[in-house]
């Protein structure tokens, strides 16, 4: 059995031949031209090697960098397009030709050690002059060497510059920061410097011992209070104003006075009427010293303008200034003691805010520390920085004098000849013949694979197994060279060696369908891949096993091909399609030499195919033929043309894809298969039709005067034209 690669590759061949015949004969042209040149002339060839060097001494970090950096030099910055130009100039040879013929061979760098395999770089120049090579080579080593030279002294100044520009920047950033540090040390300074020597602890517990003795105070004097307050039946403030009030000598005259004359009044009361003019003078003298009093009192408990006013009122002011000089001393003394409770109270209030104060003090006191921290550490990083970049500074000056190329020559130019061997023509005929069959064949099959369709029945049964669809049949290719152009190579004939083939896709139709599948749409991706073929054979496969069949062509975009059936379409019938599939007498043919087959040809073509196929007169016809027939096959339109096979899909119980290789488009199948699956539109399976089965023909088989039998007869194949 033929392997599938070879099948395609023989397929490819026959369609594109000619195009693999040309690619052999341009590669055997370009063999030929190449065999006939002539012998070019010797060549010399000048080798030459520069080396990494470093000075002898090196008393700068800087310039050990930069040396280290130069031995980085890679082949395209050492030939450059300056580099090739100032050598091609000086040398007086194009920089195209100088560039193509000189080999610079540059020390790769270890990946484990990180070093160089190799100091030497390797340089090769290939000439037809031995002398100028050298020359070449010579200019070439110097002008590397100046690069070499100017790229470092060039690194080494913008080093310096650099430094130049930021090193101002960082001084005034350094000074900022110590200008920062000094202005905080000298408002926070001494509260963290109290804090860690101790001595703002040491006030926090001074404040309190303080406050517990003014408390201690406070408390002696309260009890001295007490104990005179049940002496004299007085508080504070009212011993106060009796003191004050007992103690004026005005209020004590004018109380004297009153005592007079309530006295006098006593004595007279018992002779003399109230009436007694006397009596009335006496009352009218105590009224008015009473008044006086009255007066009096306001004057002292008011102040008087230049003292502070008493707590109390001008009422009993008789029965509040009679204390008597011992009561007046003690309630003296219990003022004395309010005044000095009052002072020992603010001094409490005093020492509780200067404690909390300090306590906030110390309680702030890491923060200021992070904060002074913070600061100094800023003013050490900063000045850090600035240290390096004045040591960077002088080792770089320190590097000018030390500032070298990091290339020198190694081994001066020696030139080699180099003479080519002769070619044999022979050799290079026989190469370019081998290519040309190489070249020619793999453009063969580059084109065909390029084609994007199924090459073998293997490629289809790989598709569909992909896409769990399942392979209802295999036809074979039928003979179809003595047929018309417009004839459909059906089996008339009952002793046809093809017949089984569609026997055996009816009953996989069967197995999978059951008694449920009565009407049958079979379709295809494109035109050319055999569906009204498969459909007609399968009619009379079904047919001659005795069921009704009736063939609905369906495909109202192409003409019919009943005539393969030996039947005539009206030709009429694409004036009212409506009307012709109305009128079931008319429309359905018996088909002859055929028994139990049936046909309906299509009117076609005829315009609004679709609107016929979604018309009423369709829909009674499909009622009604799958009553009348056991199968009812609808043959349609290719799905990559238009929707009709969609269409008509509802009437149907089930969907048949024809494939055939070297037609069917791999990609339009598989979306064609995708679509009818997802959309759930009843996909049976898939028919390969055309493909390369052996069949034998039995020695009395005699093919007929039919179509069929001149098809069946054949023994070329050839290309159907139907949809």
């Amino acid at each position: 059995m033929t392997p599938p690669i070879i099948k395609r590759y023989l397929i490819a061949f026959e369609k594109y031949k000619w195009i693999g015949l040309a690619s052999f004969s341009l590669v055997v042209a370009g063999a030929t031209v190449v065999a006939i040149q002539p012998e070019p002339p010797a060549s010399y060839i000048a080798n030459a090697a520069l080396t990494y060097n470093r000075p002898p001494v090196s008393f700068s970090a800087t310039g050990t960098e930069i040396q280290q950096q130069g031995q980085e030099l890679n082949e395209q910055i050492l030939l450059s397009n300056e580099i090739i130009e100032t050598v091609a100039a000086k040398v007086n040879v194009k920089p195209k030709i100088l560039g193509l013929n000189v080999v610079i061979t540059v020390p790769k760098k270890n990946s484990r050690t990180g070093q160089l395999d190799s100091t030497i770089i390797e340089l090769k120049y290939k000439d037809s002059d031995s002398k100028r090579s050298v020359e070449v080579l010579q200019a070439l080593m110097q002008a590397m060497i100046k690069l070499s030279s100017d790229i470092n002294t060039g690194r080494l100044k913008a080093i310096i510059k650099k430094i130049d520009e930021r090193l101002p920047q960082a001084k005034l950033e350094l000074q900022a920061a110590e200008k920062k540090l000094e202005q905080y040390d000298r408002i926070e300074r001494p509260a963290i410097l109290a804090s860690e020597n101790g001595s703002l602890l040491t006030a926090v517990t001074t404040s309190q011992n303080q406050q517990r003795q003014i408390q201690q105070t406070i408390a002696g004097i309260n009890a001295q209070i007490r104990s005179l307050q049940e002496k004299l039946g007085l508080n504070v403030n009212q011993a106060y104003v009796s003191s004050a009030l007992s103690a004026d000598p005005i209020i004590a005259n004018l109380r004297s006075q009153i005592y007079q004359i309530e006295s006098q009044v006593a004595l007279l009361r018992k002779d003399l009427r109230p009436e007694h003019p006397t009596m009335i003078q006496l009352q009218r003298q105590k009224q008015a010293a009473e008044e006086l009093l009255q007066q009096r009192a306001a004057e002292v408990m008011g102040g008087g303008g230049t003292a502070a006013p008493l707590a109390g009122n001008v009422s009993n002011i008789r029965a509040q200034s009679n204390l008597d000089p011992a009561r007046q001393e003690l309630a003296n003394q219990m003022v004395a003691l309010q005044t000095q409770r009052d002072t020992l109270q603010q001094q409490l209030a005093q020492q509780v805010q200067e404690e909390a104060k300090l306590r906030q003090m110390y309680s702030l006191i890491p923060n200021k520390q992070l904060e002074r921290s913070r600061l100094e550490q800023d003013v050490i990083l900063k000045k850090a920085i600035y240290d390096k970049m004045q040591a960077k500074q002088a080792d770089a000056k320190t590097a000018e004098a030390e500032t070298v190329s990091s290339l020198t020559v190694a081994r001066l130019p020696i030139v080699t000849a180099n003479f080519v061997k002769p070619k044999k023509m022979s050799v290079t005929l026989g190469v370019g013949g081998l290519m040309g069959l190489v070249i020619g064949g793999g453009v063969i099959f580059l084109l065909g694979s390029l084609e994007g369709t199924f090459k073998t029945r293997e490629d289809i049964r790989e598709g569909l197994k992909q896409r769990e669809v399942t392979l209802l049949g295999e036809i074979p290719l039928m003979p179809v060279d003595d047929l018309d152009e417009t004839a459909i190579p059906v089996l008339l004939s009952p002793d046809s060696p093809y017949l089984e083939f569609y026997e055996k896709f009816r009953s996989n139709l069967r197995r999978l369908g059951g008694k449920s599948l009565k009407i049958l749409l079979i379709t295809s991706v494109g035109k050319t891949e055999g569906k009204t073929t498969s459909t007609y054979n399968l009619g009379i496969a079904s047919a001659r096993a005795g069921k009704r069949t009736l063939i609905i062509e369906a495909d109202l975009r192409s003409p019919s091909a009943c005539a393969s059936l030996k039947i005539t379409p009206d030709p009429e019938a694409n004036i009212e399609p409506l009307r012709y599939y109305s009128n079931l007498s008319e429309c359905i043919r018996l088909v002859p030499d055929i028994e139990n087959l049936y046909i309906i040809p299509s009117p076609g073509p005829v315009r609004q195919s679709a609107a016929i196929l979604e018309s009423s007169e369709m829909r009674r016809l499909m009622d009604d033929v799958r009553e009348r027939y056991d199968l009812v096959i609808l043959d349609t339109s290719p799905l990559s043309l238009s929707n009709d096979a969609l269409l008509i899909q509802p009437y149907s119980d089930g969907i048949v894809l024809i494939a055939r290789p070297n037609y069917t488009q791999e990609n339009l199948f598989g979306e064609a298969i995708d679509q009818l699956v997802d959309s759930e539109l009843g996909l049976l399976g898939a028919v390969i039709d055309g493909a390369d089965i052996f069949v034998s023909l039995p020695d009395t088989f005699e093919p007929s005067s039919t179509a069929s039998s001149k098809a069946e007869s054949a023994s070329e194949v050839s290309v159907a034209n139907n949809s």
